[in-house]
């Protein structure tokens, strides 16, 4: 699988043993930034990610800030996008169970590294349920292009 991995400099450290956890894994881990541990706005990261998602170059994303919502609120705007802030073992199977979620959010400062590579394993190894889950996506989906503004109107 190719997964876009980025974070704001909270989550440096944490992206760079991500990527090599997926290397180890046997998935393609492409680094979206930064490449440097500085300050920068989490927003212009998780957006590389999402947008690479969205436009389908990626088959996933993972992305790291501080507390991983910031991201994950950036993320979901792009179309298609179904980012989840999870934080143990039960929100990573489940929002790849019932939510298809294919973009995982995590916190740099409240979650341990052994937690994080379990999370990460969990997550891209549980296949989507379906069956009623599905129904609920295509509505999400539906609403999605509904809502939709031109121009970011």
């Amino acid at each position: 699988m190719k997964i876009g991995v980025a974070s704001d400099h909270r989550g440096f450290a944490l992206k760079g043993k991500i990527l090599s956890l997926l290397q180890n894994l046997g998935h393609e881990g492409v680094d979206y930034g930064p490449e440097h541990p500085e300050h920068v706005d989490y927003p212009d990261y998780g957006a590389k990610v999402a947008a690479a998602i969205s436009e389908k170059s990626l088959d996933r994303g993972i992305l790291i800030c501080g507390t991983g919502m910031g991201m994950c609120i950036v993320a979901n705007k792009f179309a298609g996008v179904r980012a989840a802030p999870c934080h143990d073992d039960v929100t990573a199977e489940m929002s790849r169970l019932h939510n298809d979620a294919n973009v995982l959010c995590l916190s740099a400062d409240l979650l341990g590294d052994r937690l994080v590579n379990r999370m990460v394993t969990i997550w891209l190894t549980t296949e989507f349920e379906g069956g009623r889950h599905g129904r609920r996506l295509e509505k999400i989906a539906q609403y999605e292009t509904q809502n939709h503004c031109p121009g970011g109107k």
